[in-house]
């Protein structure tokens, strides 16, 4: 089944006459119904009535989210070829009219089998539109999943009743259909892909084509699928970015701690919150055991806590771990690229508090923490996207630290408020990356975790030598490295499309400065500079290969070089290099000693790793 589910203002029809031999009696007169929730719906080959009443009651709920008062289901055959027979699809409309009746809905039904006049005005709301897909064995396998080891919260996040709207700085709550999103588009998408909850992969992103050309990383064809191969240049790029992340982590507190990647399913606590995070799990079989690979750094963190000896003086407690890697089966469908892995690498610090107020006070600085962290890497608030997702409780109890939470992020966001509590944590925020497709990944995140501790018996004594259970942060100041990548190869498509020169931020470009020599002669002189570059901790390299100058100069355009230096007689009698800034899309004069400072001042105190590859460019492998 197919139906394209609009919330329109009004939707007028007509039954002009019948077009099938097999029809609903129905009155040739004009049929108007206002603010309703209009399904055009296809059924197909194979539909049964459990596939109606599915459908039904995913409509409910968004009439429920939406507050939308009346619903019309109006057979529409052109979503599909697989049409399902006349009599076979009358059926199942019949059983959609029968499952509304028993929710209690106001239902509306065009008949079937007329050619109809149609009229209808949809609203302008990311929720307005949305197409959605129905198959009969797919909903039992939904419910099942097929004997794969799956927790209850991915189940329950896949039902989960949420109502969404855009919050302000200024503490405004407006449902997300009444929000006025001129001048926020890209909220705009991030709302209508998360809203719509689909992960579904339908064309490769721009970033894959570039994470390939550049020789960053690809797909590893022996391997299970979402596991990555990655080359010198990408691994130098993922590497300084474990070391920026780890070192503002330690800066901020940060104790360094290292688990095992694979834990016992049996294990009480583990099993208890295997259930409590939505994740797939990589499931190991050992002898008369079942294990999981982790899909983050908590267990290893959390069983650590529960043995050490804890005092109210001590918090909070900052624990960190940069886990390379962790494991999360995603969906074979909802793989692509850098973007969702199976396998990824991800900073993770939990801070375990003694009560609310001293989470929210840590949570403040995790907020300005992750967004130093965003900035540095190389992208902007404008880049990004923020969601606060909470119970109604909590909102209630906790409105203006909600408000100071996004009036410090600087703009509206998406807020997704639940009804009760269905996970581990009462509040949790992220950063999105909007990419070049308008779907929205996530990046920095935290949240308030009120369960774990009481599970795994996470203990510290109070001021009265009582012992109580700490409050736990979990927080991801980057989100998956990986994913960082990702977003900084989209963001430089996105530059590349609107006419400008595609970089990577200077201190993660694997070459800083490429040397042309413009003869062979001046090869001598380039690694003098070279070595001098290297002293400065600039990472530099030689194309001293038998091409045109044209071609050297045109590759390192390619590779995206921020300064290519063309070295030949008249740089060597005036003692001044010819350096080409790609930022500045310019030549400029410049002295060595210059060049260096201008470089060092733009990288300022960013790690540094030296180039992991040859220096001369005809002696370098290429790994494509």
């Amino acid at each position: 089944m197919k139906i394209l589910q609009l919330h329109v203002d009004y939707v007028e029809y007509e039954p002009i006459k019948p077009e099938s031999a097999i029809y609903e009696k129905a009155e040739k007169k004009p049929h108007r119904i206002e603010e309703a929730l209009l399904l055009l719906t296809c059924v197909e080959k194979g539909d049964t009535v459990e596939v109606a009443e599915e459908a039904i009651r995913e409509a409910s709920e968004a009439m429920r989210s939406l507050r939308i008062p009346r619903l019309v289901i109006y057979p529409y055959a052109h979503l599909s070829t697989e049409l399902a027979p006349p009599s076979d699809a009358l059926k199942i409309l019949k059983a959609m009219r029968e499952k509304a009746e028993d929710l209690g809905l106001e239902a509306h039904s065009a008949p079937f089998g007329w050619n109809k006049r149609l009229a209808i005005s949809v609203k302008g709301h990311p929720l307005a539109e949305q197409l959605r897909s129905y198959k009969a064995g797919e909903i039992e396998k939904a419910r099942t999943k097929g004997g794969e080891e799956v927790p209850e919260a991915l189940l329950l996040e896949e039902k989960l009743e949420s109502y969404w709207y855009i919050l302000t700085p200024e503490g405004e709550m407006i449902p997300v259909e009444e929000f006025d999103f001129k001048g926020h588009e890209n909220l705009e998408a991030f709302a209508r892909y998360e809203i719509q909850k689909s992960r579904a992969v339908l064309e490769q992103p721009p970033h894959v084509m570039l994470m390939k050309r550049l020789e960053i990383a690809d797909y590893e064809p022996a391997s299970d699928p979402g596991n990555l191969r990655w080359y010198a240049k990408g691994r130098l790029i993922k590497s300084l970015l474990e070391q920026y992340v780890t070192e503002k982590v330690i800066d901020y507190g940060g104790v360094e701690v290292e688990t095992p990647i694979m834990y016992d399913m049996s294990h009480p606590a583990l099993k208890k919150y295997l259930h409590k995070f939505p994740a797939r799990q990589y499931v190991v079989p050992v002898e008369d055991k079942r294990y999981f690979l982790r899909f983050a750094a908590c267990f290893g963190q959390f069983l650590i806590a529960k043995d050490m000896n804890l005092s109210y003086r001590s918090l909070p407690l900052r624990l960190y771990e940069l886990t390379r890697y962790s494991f999360r089966r995603e969906k074979s469908g909802e793989l692509v690229g850098l973007k969702r892995l199976r396998a990824f690498t991800m900073p993770d610090v939990h801070a375990l508090c003694r009560d609310l107020e001293q989470a929210k006070e840590e949570m403040r600085r995790r907020l300005k923490l992750s967004l130093e962290v965003v900035e540095g890497v190389g992208f902007t608030r404008d880049d990004l996207e923020m969601a606060i997702r909470f119970t109604k409780d909590f909102y209630e109890e906790n409105r203006e630290f909600i408000i100071e939470l996004v009036r410090m992020f600087g703009k509206p966001v998406l807020a997704e408020m639940w009804s009760e509590r269905y996970f581990y944590f009462i509040l949790k925020w992220e950063f999105n990356f909007v990419d070049c497709q308008r779907k929205a990944a996530a990046l920095s995140t935290d949240q308030i975790d009120v369960e774990n501790a009481r599970s795994y018996g996470i203990t510290f004594v109070n001021e009265r030598g009582e012992r109580e259970h700490p409050i736990i942060l979990h927080c991801s100041p980057s989100g998956a490295i990986e994913r960082v990548i990702y977003a900084l190869l989209e963001k430089a498509y996105m530059v590349m499309e609107r006419g400008g020169k595609p970089m990577l931020p200077l201190w993660l470009s694997p070459t800083q400065v490429r040397l042309i020599p413009m003869r062979r002669e001046y090869l001598q002189d380039c690694l003098r500079i070279l070595e001098k570059l290297e002293e400065s901790r600039i990472r530099a390299d030689i194309d001293d290969r038998e091409e045109s100058l044209d071609k050297r100069i045109r590759d390192a355009e390619t590779e995206w070089i921020p300064y290519v230096v063309v070295y030949g007689a008249r740089e060597k009698a005036s003692g001044r290099l010819s350096v080409r800034i790609r930022s500045a899309d310019r030549i400029e004069k410049m002295t060595l000693e210059e060049l260096i400072a201008r470089i060092r001042g733009e990288v300022g105190d960013k790690p540094f790793k030296k180039l992991p590859l040859p220096k001369l460019l005809s002696q370098r492998p290429s790994f494509r």
